[in-house]
């Protein structure tokens, strides 16, 4: 036994390392005045990659795709010719011009902006397509809207019942714009009375911005719950409250720590690095815990004061030094993805894991050993933790082959369902079918046209080239076979509007919506034509066009096979001296998800590599090495087994699971393994090493899972599809590590120790 003795020097480092926790949760607030909050799709997507670097010279010439659509619908009561009634037009309109006013705002598409190609006596002349101070009557305007070539679908519904103004920004950074954009269209039908007539607001802009909310809020209502939980089980098991205010202050410094990180390196917080505060909360509850647990068997030992600490860190420095290692090194793989917030998502939360170590190992017990001098009472309520631990334990050593064989089996029912996961993403998924953006897409989808873009990009060798009729034919042939599609709900082309100026200049006769046949009189309709609708999609040079399309899919494998059957269209079709390439935002979502599969499958890897030549390191024995990583897989092959039966994708949201499981299931192993080792080194025969091993580290570990489990499960409560799949999957592996390092690991074991001997 060991008393109290004379201060150490751990236990004179108490007082500043009291004073250091302190001052870093005081500092907390800090560098969150500095966090850039940018979830913005332009972040997930590589800066250098080629579709990038085009996307960003395509919108040099050409407006970008990203819109934001407002739906508005008569009030109930209010018939639907309602919408096209002086009074409404009037406040639309003023609307409009408010929105458009707004330094972020590029252009604004409604029925009383849209231009409208009319014949004239001897020309065609374009002018707007409904104006409040026409005199029509509701009727005879809606009739003209839904005669118009290019309104229904787009800003109008084919039946005349939805209005939708399309709002396009400009010189968009960051999600702060987007909701700048979508703010300012708000107020300014606010401010004209037309906010009972919206009927919700869709497109890209509105996605980003949802998102931005959805993970604020989730970030502002788990982080404090998740630690509440942490803080709450820590009083529950070792009622202590100086072990609570220490955890609260070791969480903070942590977290804040991190976050620091963050801002230093430059990088935003997204929804995925949304994840990292109640991932490192519930790690630090864990380290905290493996710590209490073994200050609280060192007084049960009769050790007292900074005796009782320094037996405790004998006991778990080495351990919790490679699991946080282990740990760093499953989320550090993550930066071997590349995509950029799942990347700094691995690499922030490595660095936070690692800050943990001397945050808890040192300051905390550093505090422990000056200022704890009161006993340490049993673990409430713990008891039956102990047997549960010592039975299963007990199983797998006593039935070591059948826990093998048993093993095998549930690998071999597993693994189909794990390859049955499929890649593919829809952001519109992570929002529930009540979400007002969920319902707002599926009115546009459904009255009007879908949300997301694409557009084929096209370029002639020389100036002028888009005058020749045969090319314009090329572009209506391209439009026309895209809108027999079925993805495709909207296009636009050059072809189309000079067609519609043809038209308009021979009377508005129907015989001649058509392409003219000579190339003078497309240069004379040009040069009468001064609209701006045009030059949307074609180029003052005439040498560059583009063809965009509205879809009505936003899955990125649907979007990616719609773009493989383009491009082999695209080959045989167009003449030879017209380059093409298929852009736009959904083309670098489609090409997004390529960069997830790629991605997980490098940090797997490298997760998996990592953790084996930390453990090699650790213990100096290949065997060793491989014989732990065996239960530490289970983990990895349950989450992708649950995805595969429950029909979970591999998606932004869960690219990152398996790489944060095998990162923290290590940590059991390395506890137990360590222990079980040291044990047999002292001359322990192998059974028994293993059974005090596990009466020794048993609760630790079952306790951390609990904690670990508990916390993430407390995110399955949220609203927001990313954060509920992070925390039930991860959840499901940590319950899947402890019954495999309390089964699988023992069995394993004894099973070597038979051979050897």
């Amino acid at each position: 036994m060991g008393g109290a003795g004379g201060q150490g020097g751990l236990a004179r480092r108490g007082r500043a390392a009291a004073a250091l926790l302190l001052a870093l949760n005081l500092l907390a607030p800090a560098p969150l005045l500095f966090l850039k909050v940018d979830n913005a799709p332009e972040v997930y997507f590589p800066p250098d990659a080629p579709a990038v670097r085009f996307e960003q010279a395509l919108r040099e010439r050409f407006p970008q795709d990203e819109v934001l659509v407002v739906l508005l619908r008569p009030p109930g009561g209010e018939p639907p010719r309602a919408l096209f009634a002086t009074p409404t037009l009037h406040a639309l309109d003023r609307a409009v011009q408010r929105i458009a006013a707004h330094p972020l705002v590029d252009r604004v598409f409604a029925v009383t902006t849209l231009e409208h190609i009319a014949g004239t006596e001897g020309g065609f002349t374009v002018e707007r397509l409904v104006s409040p101070a026409d005199g029509a009557d509701p009727g005879a305007r809606r009739r003209r809207a839904l005669a118009d070539r290019f309104a229904p679908g787009f800003v109008v519904s084919r039946d005349g019942d939805t209005l939708a103004l399309i709002v396009r920004p400009r010189d968009l950074e960051g999600t702060d714009g987007r909701v700048a954009v979508l703010e300012a269209a708000r107020a300014a039908l606010d401010a004209e009375g037309l906010t009972p007539w919206v009927a919700g607001y869709a497109g890209e802009v509105a996605l980003a911005v949802a998102q931005l909310r959805s993970m604020l809020r989730d970030t502002l209502t788990f982080v404090p719950l998740t630690t509440a939980l942490g803080l709450g089980l820590v009083a529950w098991l070792f009622r202590r409250w100086l072990a609570v205010v220490l955890s609260a202050l070791a969480i903070g410094a942590v977290v804040a720590g991190t976050i620091g990180v963050l801002v230093a390196w430059g990088r935003p917080y997204t929804m995925v690095s949304a994840m990292i505060p109640p991932l490192l909360t519930a790690l630090t509850v864990a380290l905290l815990i493996h710590l209490f647990n073994a200050v609280r068997l060192a007084d049960r030992r009769g050790h007292r004061g900074e005796a009782r600490v320094r037996r405790a860190l004998d006991e778990i420095r080495r351990p919790a030094r490679y699991t946080a290692l282990t740990t760093a090194a499953g989320l550090g793989s993550l930066a071997l993805s590349p995509v950029p917030p799942i990347a700094t998502f691995g690499v922030a939360a490595g660095i936070g894991v690692l800050l943990a170590y001397p945050v808890v190992v040192g300051l905390v017990a550093a505090t422990l050993a000056r200022y704890d001098r009161r006993r340490w009472p049993a673990a409430a309520g713990a008891a039956w933790i102990d047997r549960l631990v010592a039975r299963t334990a007990r199983l797998g050593m006593r039935r070591a082959g059948a826990v093998a064989a048993a093993s095998v089996l549930a690998v071999a029912v597993g693994l189909p369902l794990a390859l049955s996961v499929r890649a593919e993403t829809d952001l519109y998924r992570f929002f529930g079918p009540e979400h007002p953006l969920t319902r707002a897409t599926r009115l546009a989808e459904s009255e009007l046209s879908g949300v997301a873009t694409l557009e084929v990009y096209l370029e002639a060798s020389e100036r002028d080239a888009f005058e020749a009729p045969a090319r314009l034919a090329a572009l209506r042939g391209l439009q026309r076979w895209l809108e027999a599609q079925p993805e495709v709900d909207r296009t636009v082309s050059a072809g189309e509007l000079v067609e519609e100026m043809n038209w308009a200049f021979h009377g508005e006769d129907p015989a001649w919506r058509r392409l003219p046949d000579s190339r003078r009189l497309v240069a004379q309709y040009l040069f009468i034509y001064d609209g701006q609708d045009l030059w949307e999609v074609l180029d003052r040079d005439l040498q560059r066009a583009r063809v965009p399309m509205n879809l009505g899919v936003h899955g990125a494998n649907a979007i990616a096979a719609f773009i493989a059957r383009l491009e082999r269209h695209l080959e045989g079709v167009l003449p030879d001296d017209l380059r093409w390439r298929v852009a736009g935002l959904g083309r670098l979502f489609a090409d997004q998800e390529d960069l997830l599969v790629t991605g997980q499958l490098r940090s797997l890897a490298g997760a998996l590599a990592l953790v084996f030549a930390l453990m090699l390191l650790l213990w100096r024995s290949l065997r060793a090495a491989a014989l732990c990583m065996l239960p530490n897989l289970a983990p990895v092959l349950l989450i992708f087994a649950l995805m595969g039966a429950l029909g979970v994708w591999l998606d932004m949201a869960t690219a990152m699971i398996a790489s944060v499981a095998i990162g923290i299931a290590v940590d059991d192993t390395i506890h137990v393994y360590e222990g079980y080792r040291r044990r047999r080194a002292a001359g322990r025969a192998a059974v028994v090493a293993l059974a005090r091993t596990y009466a020794q580290a048993g609760r630790a570990i079952t306790l951390t899972t609990v904690v670990l489990g508990s916390q993430f499960l407390l995110l399955g409560a949220s609203a927001f599809v990313p954060t509920v799949e992070f925390g039930l999957l991860s959840a499901a592996g940590l319950v899947a590590a402890l019954v495999f390092d309390l089964l699988l690991l023992p069995a394993l074991v004894v099973l070597a120790a038979r051979r050897r001997a």
